[in-house]
């Protein structure tokens, strides 16, 4: 071991026992009957971690996990050695004061008895008998004050299965609203759809196009820090409410693409975020995809998911989707989703399951190119040129947009769509001349969304207003909406 075993020096020379509720704590005398004990506590400190404590030789040897037990054998979890812990420390609950060594909330998350197999300064291996874990494990040094910890058996619950790696959104129809006692009715939200990921009280965030936005919304690290030792996969909408407290989608664009840590500082309290959670499709080891939608929403309303920046707004079942349909217009929101009840999950499926009826049209649209600006927007873009794709994987011309934008956003598309120029048209369609004349044709990666009128009889969007850059959406899933 790295620390004496026999004495708890450094333990009490690294806390103020006058400002610390924690035990000053002496070494007991070596128990000479019955198992010793071993204690698991979640730690809310600077960082959230789980420290694991073995009764031996009068006191605790300790180490800090930072991603909690692990309970299966796929996978080792750090663990830092750190000084000896009192066995008072066992039954430890409460706050640690600010500024105060390991300064944060302690609650017991497991206690118990274990029977020791190895015990050498470099390996521990112990057979653990408590509440939640129960088991064979060793730890093994690895480097200094470095471990590693490691369940030998299968785990404890039959069919585990650890966080996936990837689940896809499941995706809506839009059509008719539905009306009966099968379905129910959530708004639906102006924003950016997010799978989080959360393991170990740690989150991945992943968008429909699998990026990892996790640096731009750093506000869900304290959601998956507050969940602690749960295991997670939630489905929901990252969203930026206005200042009448409704989504806007134009907000939100003002922190989709900033993840330098200063720029993020100061827009965290100019455009806080919020994550709407509205599914739930993995928890504590087992998968919930094939669950109805009813079983999935009662779990979910278990976590008990709320916080400054993320919510678990309600589903209605028991009103008329026109009245939710009405509600939503009258917010302010985009619409309504409704769902069957006993719908499961369909990941990266669009379904009939799950039908949505919009307040106000939009559409993706994929940027082919753009044309100069005159007047005031002399030397920057005057419209866009959009497209959709057709189910030939041709891109199919649009039409143009020429407002909506900020001086801002014309500045930030003015400088992304220098770098896409090419020369020739990547529209499969005919350009009208007065739409393609001193056109700057551009390599169709980029998706927009578009609020707009209708569309015409010849395929163009009528009265179209530009919302913003779709980064989670891919140019060859964008289809016209009427057509889904």
């Amino acid at each position: 071991m790295t620390e004496p075993l026999d004495d708890l020096q450094v333990y009490s020379a690294k806390r103020d026992f006058a400002r610390t509720p924690e035990p000053r704590g002496k070494p007991h005398s070596r128990r000479t009957t019955g198992l010793p004990r071993f204690v698991v506590q979640e730690h809310h400190a600077s960082s959230l971690h789980w420290d694991f404590r073995l009764e031996r030789d009068g006191v605790g040897p300790s180490w800090a996990v930072p991603k909690g037990i692990p309970l299966e054998p796929k996978t080792n979890h750090l663990a830092v050695r750190v000084e000896d812990h009192p066995l008072d420390y066992f039954s430890f609950e409460g706050r640690i004061g600010e500024g105060q060594y390991g300064g944060g909330e302690v609650t017991i998350w497991d206690s118990g008895t274990y029977e020791p197999e190895e015990w050498e300064d470099a390996k521990v291996k112990v057979v653990l008998h408590g509440e939640r874990l129960q088991g064979r494990y060793v730890l093994f040094q690895t480097h200094g004050k470095n471990w590693m910890i490691h369940r030998m058996d299968a785990p404890t619950q039959p069919g585990f299965a650890p966080v996936p790696q990837l689940i896809r959104p499941m995706l809506a129809v839009t059509g008719p609203l539905p009306e009966g006692t099968s379905w129910s009715y959530e708004m639906k939200w102006d924003g950016l759809r997010a799978i989080v990921y959360v393991d170990g009280g740690r989150a991945r965030v992943l968008t429909r196009n699998d990026r990892e936005v996790l640096a731009q919304y750093p506000e869900l690290r304290a959601m998956a820090e507050s969940m602690g030792s749960t295991q997670a996969v939630l489905d929901g909408e990252i969203v930026a409410f206005d200042d009448e407290g409704r989504p806007s989608f134009g907000r939100l664009q003002q922190r989709m693409h900033v993840t330098k840590a200063s720029a993020l500082d100061r827009l965290r309290g100019e455009v806080p975020i919020h994550y709407v959670i509205f599914d739930l499709l993995h928890l504590d080891g087992r998968s919930v995809l094939d669950q109805p939608l009813s079983e999935r929403r009662r779990l979910l309303d278990s976590l008990g998911l709320a916080g400054d920046c993320w919510s678990t707004p309600g589903a209605f079942t028991d009103v008329s989707g026109q009245d939710i349909l009405a509600a939503s217009l009258a917010q302010g929101l985009e619409g309504v989703v409704a769902k069957r009840v006993d719908s499961p999950y369909l990941p990266g499926r669009r379904s009939d399951y799950w039908t949505k009826v919009k307040n106000f049209r939009t559409q993706e649209v994929v940027i082919g190119g753009w044309r100069p600006g005159e007047g005031r927007r002399s030397g920057t873009i005057g419209s866009l040129l959009m497209g959709v794709g057709d189910d030939d994987g041709n891109l199919v011309y649009a039409g143009k947009v020429g407002t909506g934008f900020t001086d801002r956003t014309l500045d930030e598309l003015h400088g992304t769509l220098a770098k896409l120029e090419r020369k020739t048209s990547p529209f499969a369609t005919e350009v009208p001349r007065p739409d393609s004349k001193d056109a700057h044709w551009v390599t169709p990666t980029l998706v927009a969304e578009v609020r707009f009128g209708e569309w015409t009889g010849d395929g163009r969007l009528r009265h179209p207003s530009y919302r913003g850059l779709r980064p989670d959406k891919s140019a060859a899933e964008v289809r016209r909406e009427d057509d889904q």
